[in-house]
């Protein structure tokens, strides 16, 4: 059996590195916050963010096949109740409802 010491060494190592690698993205995001690149960053990512999304959930959708209706349909959706209400949760919610009601009955 390990002697106490021992096991409380481990203890102590353990706490202490647990508690630095919680700490330390606060304490190396600190600096960031007033960088006029980080704020530039936060204005542009949302965008860039559902591009690449967007590009991903389209790129191997088969444009010949009726199948293709639905999440059409959906992305339409989302962007009219994106340009309708302006909120991002909504037109991701909604969207992905009227894909998910599609393509499970109609397209099905």
């Amino acid at each position: 059996m390990p002697d106490t010491p021992y096991l409380v060494a481990a203890v102590v190592v353990s706490a202490a590195v647990t508690w630095a690698l919680r700490a330390l993205p606060f304490a190396a995001l600190a600096p960031l916050r007033s960088s006029a690149t980080v704020r530039y960053l936060s204005t542009r990512m949302p965008a860039g963010v559902m591009v690449i999304l967007l590009v991903y959930c389209l790129r191997d959708l088969p444009l010949t096949e009726p199948d293709v209706l639905a999440p059409l349909f959906a992305l339409a959706v989302t962007i009219g109740l994106h340009l309708w209400r302006r909120d991002a949760l909504l037109s991701i919610l909604g969207g992905t409802a009227v894909h998910v009601l599609l393509a499970n009955t109609l397209f099905a």
